[in-house]
């Protein structure tokens, strides 16, 4: 009842957004992003409900209710004194009308009265859900936020939704003469959420309404095959689906993690290698390096590995060969080397094989 008797408080507060779009939708929402009309901040204080964290540079509160955090934000207007970056604000405790219209498109606009549930709709947003279209609030809009054609992007995916014409136009435009001065952070956060959608049509749009110009001028290196159905089988091992989808583009402005390196230098170190340098590498490397040089190198390579050789591991080590009474030296790694390149022909060598192969050779 907690959260039920913040809604009857006040017919200030309303539903905004993501959680309205998808009720219209007939979807399910993760998101319940709570909106009052005037300082949030204030309102938190006169009600009964603990208050865990305040933001008085956005005007928002998290209060606690029900075991569950609940987060509301002040109405609020912003500009971009830098474009590109994360905005400023001008004024909290502005109009319903002034804070939906700084948002990034029509359908994610719409706001719902937490208390009478009607909903309001200043820019149109309900008839671009029926025709299914995405329209962007001003000329610029990407100008101001580019992040916005990746989440134009995602949404266009997730609910089969196209570009409205003059909001494609203006896209193409800014693609023409991106401004690199941009926070590549909010960019690659983007990124991730639009290809963790793990949809080859993502990549496909990516590609084609040349959305990757915003990474940087370069080109991308063409794939070999169909990411989504490539990795499908590897889902439950891999951690990074966003990197492999992007790993064809040039992401040397983007805050890339020390994991995320080491995922692109590990593939780096594939290229040019023969087939057994190339099984050790694939063997020392993460899953989704291996993946990577599948889409844009080798599918078969890496489809043989990760279907049947990557089980394959010798059953002895150097130190059975210390123990037969060889020296150390150069000579036990090569002999190691050397039985394994004869099982992956034949993996069902035993140890006493493996063994008597090293004697040979040593």
């Amino acid at each position: 009842m907690g959260i039920i008797s913040l809604y009857e408080k006040t017919e200030n507060l309303f539903f905004v957004g993501g959680i309205v779009r998808d009720e219209l939708l007939g979807k399910n929402s993760p998101d319940i992003d709570l909106t009052f009309v005037g300082n949030a901040v204030d309102f938190a204080k006169t009600l009964d409900f603990e208050i865990t964290q305040i933001n008085e540079e956005f005007g928002s509160v998290h209060l606690k209710i029900d075991d569950k955090t609940v987060d509301i934000t002040s109405t609020r207007t912003e500009n971009y004194p830098k474009k590109g970056h994360l905005p400023v604000v001008d004024k909290i405790g502005c109009t319903l009308k002034e804070d939906v219209l700084r948002r990034d498109f029509t359908v994610n606009a719409l706001a719902k009265n937490c208390k009478t549930g009607e909903i309001t709709d200043y820019v149109g947003g309900i008839e671009d859900l029926k025709n299914k279209e995405l329209r962007i609030l001003h000329k610029n809009s990407f100008i101001d936020d580019p992040t916005r054609i990746l989440r134009g992007l995602k949404f266009s995916v997730r609910f089969g939704f196209e570009l409205e014409e003059n909001t494609q136009k203006l896209q193409e435009e800014y693609l023409q003469d991106v401004n690199y001065d941009m926070s590549f952070k909010r960019l690659k956060d983007e990124l991730k959420d639009a290809f963790n959608v793990d949809k080859q049509e993502v990549l496909n749009k990516f590609i084609s309404q040349k959305i990757y110009k915003l990474l940087s001028k370069k080109e991308y290196r063409p794939y070999l095959c169909n990411v989504e159905e490539f990795i499908k089988p590897y889902k439950n091992e891999i951690q990074n689906t966003w990197l492999i989808y992007s790993s064809g583009f040039d992401l040397s402005n983007l805050p890339l993690t020390k994991a995320e390196n080491k995922i692109l230098e590990d593939y780096y170190k594939m290229e040019n290698l023969s087939d057994f340098e190339l099984f050790k590498q694939f063997s020392a490397s993460n899953i989704e390096s291996v993946l990577i040089y599948g889409i844009l190198n080798n599918p078969t390579a890496a489809k043989d590995f990760l279907g049947k050789q990557r089980k394959i591991k010798l059953q002895i080590s150097g130190k059975d060969l210390l123990e037969l009474g060889y020296e150390q030296s150069k000579k036990i790694s090569e002999a190691l080397d050397k039985i394994l390149k004869i099982k992956l022909d034949n993996p069902d060598l035993t140890k006493d094989e493996e063994l008597e192969i090293a004697r040979r050779y040593m």
